[in-house]
């Protein structure tokens, strides 16, 4: 941030600003009002004062300038040119947040998640919305360390960018740019990444993934010729596997798919003649009256035994948690402004607070994770005061909250993780 005003306020009362307003669990720029009676916050982090909401959309708009606007070829390189600098500052962020967990065997899940939108911003489209069928919405293109529960990277597109070639040039740059032994181990998707040139991409740079396959015909004749076979095994949670080699119409190769099948049990209804007004059902109270399979198709160029497959597909629905709780607990519904540029980096900042939040928690409470619902009012409520005299800074804190004995535990285990 350069500001030539002289009233203009600092950069670091900016930052702070910005970072207690997602700390605290807002998803409005107007919800910084509420933060104007904290005193001790801002002396804390170093700052003046804790800015507006107006002088914080000012000051973002600095950071990352619309694209799109109409100007002159000189203001147009030099909105380019600083946009470029803002990326590579968030992206440094975000590397340093996530390198250590970079150092473990990790898997990179990569799925688009629907943000609806209420305005006319920029890149609000009708796209997949199944939520709200309808609703202009953004795409949050997000790439998930799974098993640690952080975001290596966020990017907002437009709502009709939802498929997966969208983020597929993003994701071949996170990976290629990381070094060999920090390169996931995985890349799992969902049946939206079961295509050619998602999966040629990652050929083409020796990184194994996985993911699922549409019901095609051409896949379910795969299921047909596979459900005679009588070397089925189990993979776990009920289901059985076999493996097989398939080339379907639009792909390169032939490559390994896994091939599970469960069947579903217990009372079934049937509904039929939807067209009738007389409403028909169907019911099937005995188990073997009738047999009900449900199927999946996997595709991967990995070696995994076949019982592990599926346990690892299973596993990706962690991820749909974390999505859950960075939409509803963090600001990632939020944020909004009339250009992409700064929704793009408020996301990657909502990230960003995120990955500090969860080491934060993480190492106060090593055993589980707390989710910010719990965490926050645990280690964020409280009354403070901040003391100055003869050169030492004393804070006293004050617990409002009635689980004391506990957060005084997570605050001294924190600390002797620390020293």
């Amino acid at each position: 941030l350069n500001y030539t005003s002289p009233n203009a306020p600092s950069a670091k009362d900016l930052l702070g600003t910005w970072m207690l307003s997602i700390l605290d669990g807002q998803n409005r720029y107007a919800h910084v009002a509420a933060l104007k009676g904290d005193e001790v916050a801002p002396q804390i982090l170093g700052m003046n004062k804790i800015m507006g909401d107006e002088s914080l959309r000012r000051g973002l708009a600095h950071l990352a300038p619309m694209q799109n606007k109409k100007c002159g070829e000189e203001e147009k390189a030099a909105r380019a040119e600083q946009l470029a600098r803002s990326t590579a500052w968030m992206d440094a962020a975000l590397s340093e947040s996530t390198r250590e967990a970079l150092r473990t065997s990790w898997i990179l899940d990569v799925d688009p998640s629907v943000k609806p939108l209420y305005g006319h911003q920029d890149g609000a489209e009708i796209g997949y919305n199944p939520k709200k069928p309808g609703r202009p919405s953004h795409t949050l293109f997000t790439y998930w360390i799974s098993n640690m529960r952080l975001v290596l990277d966020v990017e907002v597109l437009s709502g009709k960018a939802h498929a997966a070639k969208h983020g597929l040039p993003r994701l071949r740059a996170l990976i290629e740019q990381l070094s060999p032994e920090e390169r996931p181990a995985l890349v799992r998707g969902d049946n939206a990444f079961g295509i050619e040139g998602m999966m040629a991409q990652l050929e083409e740079i020796n990184q194994r993934y996985l993911s699922k396959l549409r019901q095609t015909p051409g896949v379910k004749r795969l299921i047909e010729r596979q459900w005679g076979r009588d070397d089925w095994k189990e993979t776990g949670q009920g289901f059985d596997g076999v493996e097989a080699e398939l080339k379907l119409s639009g792909w390169s190769r032939t490559r390994r798919v896994i091939v599970l099948r469960r069947r579903i049990k217990g009372s079934l209804v049937a509904e039929a003649g939807q067209d009738n007004p007389q409403q028909t059902l169907h019911f099937s109270d005995e188990p073997d009256d009738l047999k009900i399979w449900e199927y999946t198709v996997l595709v991967t160029n990995t070696d995994y035994p076949l019982e592990a497959i599926g346990q690892l597909y299973r596993d990706r629905a962690d991820c749909e948690n974390g999505f859950d709780e960075l939409k509803n607990q963090w600001g990632w519904g939020g944020y909004t402004t009339q250009d992409l540029e700064r929704c793009n980096l408020s996301a990657r900042a909502v990230a960003l607070i995120y990955n500090w939040w969860s080491w934060y928690v993480r190492l106060a409470h090593p055993k589980t994770r707390l989710e910010a619902i719990t965490s926050r009012p645990l280690l964020l409520s409280g009354v403070a005061r901040l003391t100055q005299h003869a050169g030492q800074c004393r804070l006293l804190l004050t617990l409002t909250h009635a689980a004391g004995d506990q957060i005084k535990l997570l605050t001294n285990s924190y600390n002797k993780v620390r020293q």
